[in-house]
């Protein structure tokens, strides 16, 4: 009678077949069938929550006759909020993650690199030379399409001038950034200063993060580029699934880290473009989601991680635009709360961390 073979590593009493099976599930994103499924509840639970919120700012307060012409034409108007909403959500959601996963660090976010801080002096130095009709000149396609390719051709001439140099590092490259911001927002006060009230108050409107800023026109432009950036991004979950590993160990498996990292920045510098130049800044939202998404999904593949935060991005955002415009009527202070809601969230984790 033939001695049954035992295989390194299993336990004892066990057959071949089965712990091999189990040794082979536990090498995926999901060690047990209750994380896959869990997953999937998540999933369908944002989901949920992004169809009801949809729903309500679409049929909320619209008192035309259900069918008639005016209540679509109310709920086209609002399709376009919609729209701004889901390219927001696509471009700090994937954005972030990315950048999370290219820095090696969760805490800090895009926003470091000075985007808009950029932003902010554009939109000051035009108010600044020209006055209240600045805003004007910096407003239709041609200028946003402007804004948005000079903050992608600042960004990787910076990443391209840093990374690729002898002593270049991430952590010098993100503390370039921050210089570079810090004293683009120090210009854009003390420009600030020097204009007359008017001006001023015209100013503020544009610099506030706001669904309202965003034009039709923009989020036709923003949304291919939108979608074509994060599909890229999603196609290289893989490969940032080995970036994530650390500089050796990716380079040891035969992947050019520097490149990969160029890559990935370079994408991430559009879609951070792009959103700062449709709606203005918003510091912590992408924080937020990319939070929440590594506490819901728990597991390192971002094939999986990427879409529950575009959906749970989604949902914050629809849901505080639904409450604040058409519950409390006080649409513009959707951006107040999700900075104080990330904000609050960011120093949460950055304490029981105990570290940045």
């Amino acid at each position: 009678m033939a001695e049954a073979r035992t295989v390194p590593g299993l336990r004892r009493g066990s057959t071949a077949a089965g712990p091999l099976a189990d040794r082979a599930r536990a090498s995926g994103p999901f060690v047990t069938r209750t994380e896959r499924t869990r997953y999937l509840v998540t999933v369908a639970v944002l989901a949920v929550v992004g169809l009801a919120a949809t729903a309500g700012i679409l049929l909320w307060g619209n008192e035309a006759t259900p069918g008639s012409r005016a209540f679509w034409l109310i709920a086209g108007m609002r399709v376009d909020a919609i729209g701004v909403i889901a390219l927001v959500a696509l471009c700090h959601a994937f954005a972030t993650v990315s950048f999370h996963t290219a820095t090696g660090n969760r805490i800090i976010t895009p926003s470091i690199m000075g985007f808009e801080a950029l932003y902010v002096a554009v939109q000051t130095a035009a108010v600044y030379a020209l006055g209240a009709a600045g805003v004007a000149v910096v407003s239709g396609t041609g200028p946003f399409l402007a804004q948005a390719a000079l903050m992608v051709v600042l960004a990787t001439a910076l990443y391209s001038w840093l990374l690729s140099r002898p002593y270049g590092s991430m952590h010098l490259m993100l503390l370039v950034g921050v210089v570079l911001g810090g004293g683009l927002a120090a210009l854009s006060t003390f420009m600030q200063r020097l204009l007359d009230p008017n001006s001023f108050d015209v100013l503020s409107a544009r610099l506030f993060g706001n669904i309202s800023n965003a034009r039709t026109e923009y989020v036709a432009v923003a949304a291919p580029i939108v979608v074509v950036v994060c599909l890229l991004l999603w196609l290289r979950s893989r490969r940032m699934n080995v970036v994530a590993l650390g500089a050796d160990v990716s380079t040891n498996l035969g992947l050019s880290h520097r490149r990969e990292l160029m890559g990935t920045l370079l994408l991430v510098s559009v879609l951070m473009a792009m959103t700062t130049a449709l709606v203005g800044p918003m510091t912590f939202l992408g924080f937020l989601v990319a939070t929440l998404a590594y506490s819901i999904t728990d597991t390192y593949d971002h094939r999986l991680v990427l879409p529950v935060a575009a959906l749970a991005g989604y949902a914050v955002l629809a849901s505080a635009y639904f409450v604040l415009r058409h519950v409390f009527y006080a649409g513009g202070a959707v951006t107040v709360v999700i900075e104080l809601v990330g904000g609050i969230t960011f120093l949460i984790v950055v304490m029981r961390k105990g570290r940045l």
